[in-house]
């Protein structure tokens, strides 16, 4: 078991309330994973106190000198990678090929930034005056406040704390307390490279309180925020009681659209991937596929053999591809919307069953799951799950597919499979959402592309990822200056 603690000021600390929480092994809940001090309202305070404090220095700093902090630590990280994958499937439960390619994600996320250092600034334009320069320059916010889900519990910080630190901005991050390990690991890396002490602080506590000062505090200038619509929804409207700038990712019911000329090998497969990787406990999962209903019979029996043939597991065992919920609460949520489904009509085509046997009687397993029969107004078709459960729905035509992919709140990522380029051309014009695939998987993004949703996905201000990211954590002054006296 590993002890953890809070990281204020440069410093590991404890929290007031002398308050524990502790992290297991979802595949084996026998095992204690580490142990972590909570923070309260008063450590907090403290941190956003260390942030503000050491703020001017780093702001001061060129954005070159800060980028160097960055690429230290990415080769800091890029040493540790196995060591750091092990530790984050055991703590949060994916398998250990996922756990490594979200860590190498990290590694790349703080080298493109650290590279990206070297183009920050404004631009000059021409002035209708002889004698005159206008041109702008980038500056940073102050202190941002970071709040990160459990799912992707190094990737998601590192893509939101990398932009906020490369444009000078002090940090306080709260990470999600089933899987906070990786945000602190992410501190020790950043502090070894010479990260100065303040500019990055690490609370592990809940949302309640830390959360709550984080987004009240007159300090904190923006907060990027990764998780459910009905907490992004209050921390944003706390956020604009003061104007203060905000960035809310919220989750999808993620469509990928099936049509009768696809390849259904490809398309099963990508579906597969999609929906039962990462435990389906991704907000880019497809958790809806709409087949057109001349390919319906042959796509749902390739999707139910592979749903089938898939292993589950624990993530550290060679083979697994799929790995056990998070926790309790989210295999109940798991098994309620199974139990919902099937009350409203959907058949269970597959899976649908907590996994108890064996190995996995210490675990939260459930099995791949595939519903058919599916409405677009049943719930299991609108509202995120966040589980290995597919719905499946059948369509007449490529406009009726468009419009019932489109017939929900939300819009983050949507994937299409066809042969016919006019259609994916179409669909690409047409589909709301963020995200658009053709002929790929909806999980999995680019690192130096844009990313974000649409309606209740996002706020849909500022783009998360790529160079854009750093449009949320600074500001363009804009500079008049004659010369010609």
């Amino acid at each position: 078991m590993i002890n953890y603690q809070n990281f204020i000021g440069g410093e590991w600390v404890g929290g007031s309330a002398n308050a524990k929480v502790q992290t297991r092994n979802p595949a084996d809940t026998r095992e204690t994973v580490a142990e972590y001090t909570l923070a309260g309202a008063t450590e907090a305070r403290q941190a956003l106190d260390a942030a503000r404090s050491a703020f001017p220095g780093w702001a001061a700093m060129t954005a070159v000198a800060r980028g160097r902090v960055l690429s230290k630590a990415s080769q800091i990280l890029e040493s540790r990678k196995p060591a750091l994958a092990e530790l984050l499937t055991r703590e949060e439960g994916k398998t250990l090929a996922e756990s490594t390619g979200e860590v190498q994600r990290a590694v790349d996320i703080f080298r493109f930034f650290g590279g990206l250092s070297y183009t920050l600034g404004g631009q000059t334009l021409p002035h209708d005056l002889p004698g005159n320069l206008l041109y702008t320059t980038r500056h940073p916010l102050g202190v941002v406040a970071l709040i990160t889900p459990w799912n992707f519990p190094i990737a998601i910080p590192a893509w939101k704390m990398a932009p906020a630190l490369v444009a000078g901005n002090a940090v306080v991050i709260k990470p999600a307390t089933p899987a906070p390990a990786m945000t602190l690991e992410l501190a020790k890396a950043l502090a070894e490279a010479g990260l100065p002490k303040g500019v990055l602080n690490v609370l592990v506590g809940a949302g309640r309180e830390v959360g709550t000062e984080l987004a009240t505090h007159p300090a904190v200038a923006a907060l990027s925020f990764t998780g459910s619509h009905a907490v992004g929804q209050q921390v944003h409207e706390q956020l604009a009681k003061r104007m203060a700038r905000s960035q809310m990712e919220m989750g999808g019911k993620n469509p990928t659209i099936v049509l009768a000329d696809a390849d259904l090998d490809l398309a099963v497969n990508l579906v597969a991937r999609a929906g039962f990787g990462l435990t389906g406990q991704a907000c880019t999962a497809t958790s809806r596929v709409i087949v057109e209903r001349a390919a319906l019979p042959a796509f749902t029996e390739k999707l139910v053999a592979k749903a089938l043939a898939l292993k589950v597991g624990n993530g550290l065992t060679a083979g697994v591809e799929m790995g056990p919920a998070v926790n309790e609460d989210q295999l109940k949520t798991d098994l309620d919307y199974i139990g919902i489904a099937q009350d409203e009509g959907a058949k269970l085509l597959c899976g649908g069953r907590r996994l108890i046997d064996g190995e996995f009687g210490h675990g939260w397993f459930v099995e791949p799951t595939v519903f058919g029969e599916v409405t677009p107004q049943m719930r299991i078709a609108r509202e995120e799950v966040f589980g290995p459960v597919i719905a499946v729905l059948a369509v007449d035509s490529f406009d009726e597919a468009i419009s019932v992919a489109n017939g929900v709140d939300v819009g983050l990522s949507a994937s299409i499979v066809t042969r016919d380029f006019k259609k994916a051309m179409l669909y690409a014009e047409r589909i709301e959402a963020g995200v658009v695939k053709v002929n790929q998987i909806s999980t999995g993004l680019a690192l130096q592309a844009p990313f974000g949703g649409v309606k209740q996905s996002s706020t849909d201000s500022f783009k998360e990822q790529g160079a854009g990211a750093i449009e949320f954590y600074s500001r363009l002054k804009t500079v008049y200056l004659d010369y010609s006296a």
